[in-house]
């Protein structure tokens, strides 16, 4: 008797030992930042932030840029990271397929415009002459590199498209004439153009459609009174380490209805992609 009483207690503590722990179970929880190789530079613009919200929560942060949007999106999808600072393009495939939860707004509402560059030379004067080019697109995940640039193309077939790592990749194979043209937020654009101070560019083509700007996410895996204190403490924080950290605490969550519904009518448009040719249209 006292043997299999034994066996029993030995098979519960396994079993519950062998149950993943929630955010707030685990007193621990994983902020996701993609920061396109600029880790230390993630980490320092966030540090004030980390150490506001582990002593609000008295919980242990831990934070993980990732180098890019693919990354990020297998974490989502993994659900480890209990909060994300997401683009768009990553917070709406966060939110409709994977039950994370918009929180706040990130900055640049006004500033979020998917753009095609090419070389300021560069004969080509609208998005049809692209018809048989090879363009560099951003990674899946991204609304302004990747999605919104596909949708505009519909209909093309080119010669090759390929994968830029980060934005400012997309800017270095266009001044290397290694591609015609490349997609990137204009944000972005403005930002890199800098560090190509002898080539000229030019905004081919720029996307007025809407564009939320990204978000605070919470994860599935945060207990949900936790997450209302989350968003508590996030907003309670000083306007300098809003600041920092690079989000609005006194505006509301985006709605991301229309760029979801952008992600799922490019997926299908994306099935060839990766051909050479590759064309930007559904099989017949």
């Amino acid at each position: 008797m006292f043997s299999r009483r034994l066996f029993l207690l030995n098979l519960l503590f396994l079993l519950t030992a062998c149950q993943p722990p929630t955010g707030s179970e685990a007193g621990k929880l994983t902020i996701g930042v993609v920061s396109y190789g600029e880790g230390e530079r993630s980490l320092e613009q966030y540090s004030a932030l980390k150490d506001y919200l582990a002593t609000q929560l008295k919980a242990m942060i831990e934070l993980e840029p990732v180098y890019n949007e693919v990354r990020a999106l297998a974490q989502i999808r993994r659900r480890t990271w209990s909060l994300v600072f997401a683009p768009p393009g990553l917070a709406a495939i966060a939110i409709s397929e994977e039950q994370y939860l918009p929180l706040l707004p990130l900055e640049g509402l006004r500033r979020v415009r998917s753009v095609i560059v090419v070389r300021d030379e560069n004969p080509v004067q609208k998005l049809n002459d692209l018809a048989g080019k090879v363009i560099a697109l951003g990674q899946p995940g991204s609304a302004t590199g990747y999605y919104l640039p596909i949708y505009n193309l519909y209909g093309l077939t080119l010669a090759e498209v390929r994968f830029a790592p980060t934005p400012k990749t997309v800017l270095q194979w266009i001044d290397q004439q290694e591609v015609v043209a490349g997609a990137l937020s204009l944000a972005e654009f403005e930002r890199y153009r800098k560090d190509f101070s002898q080539t000229k560019f030019r905004i081919l083509y720029t996307d007025l459609s809407t564009v939320p700007a990204g978000a605070i996410l919470v994860g599935p895996t945060v207990e949900r009174n936790q997450q209302e204190q989350i968003r508590k403490v996030l907003k309670s924080v000083s306007p300098s380490i809003a600041a920092a950290a690079g989000y609005i605490p006194s505006a509301k969550a985006p709605d991301y209805g229309h760029l979801i519904e952008v992600v799922k009518r490019v997926r299908p448009i994306a099935e060839r992609i990766k051909e050479k040719p590759a064309p930007l249209h559904e099989m017949s």
